[in-house]
């Protein structure tokens, strides 16, 4: 099998069997956000707690590559510090962005099988939705808990 062909079946077991997928009850902080260009959009939660992703969880509607990316997105930082997981969302950005990154700082492997999106210059919003909605929610908690 091609490593191509292995990386499709990376994401699409994500966009088939999502992780993470559904609400949070109570005390999550949910960002929305959508792509106007193809109609993703995706709702995420998270509770973060004494700086720490304790939880999160995404609702959400769009192509393979958006759902996959968010699934890979909330297993990656769960119980990730705020400014680990900053990190993560700049390094997928580069890496989306053509850079040379060292995918091994990702927790989760099944990232690496995003790295090929870079090739496709319509579809790098919609793997990288999930992840700037991750970012904003992160920046507006942390605004919000300086008040």
């Amino acid at each position: 099998m091609s490593l191509d062909n292995l990386y499709r079946r990376v994401i699409m077991d994500h966009y088939q069997n999502p992780k993470n997928r559904g609400r949070i009850d109570d005390g999550a902080f949910t960002v929305n956000m959508n792509n106007p260009t193809c109609g993703d959009s995706i709702s995420l939660q998270m509770i973060i707690e004494d700086g720490r992703i304790t939880d999160v969880k995404f609702l959400g509607d769009g192509c393979s590559i958006s759902l996959a990316s968010a699934s890979m997105m909330t297993e990656s930082v769960k119980g990730l510090t705020v400014d680990q997981s900053l990190e993560l969302v700049d390094l997928f950005s580069r890496m989306m962005q053509g850079e040379d990154v060292e995918v091994e700082r990702f927790p989760l492997e099944d990232i690496e099988a995003l790295a090929g999106v870079k090739n496709f210059p319509a579809r790098i919003k919609c793997a990288t939705l999930a992840w700037k909605a991750l970012g904003k929610g992160i920046e507006e908690h942390k605004h919000g808990s300086d008040r």
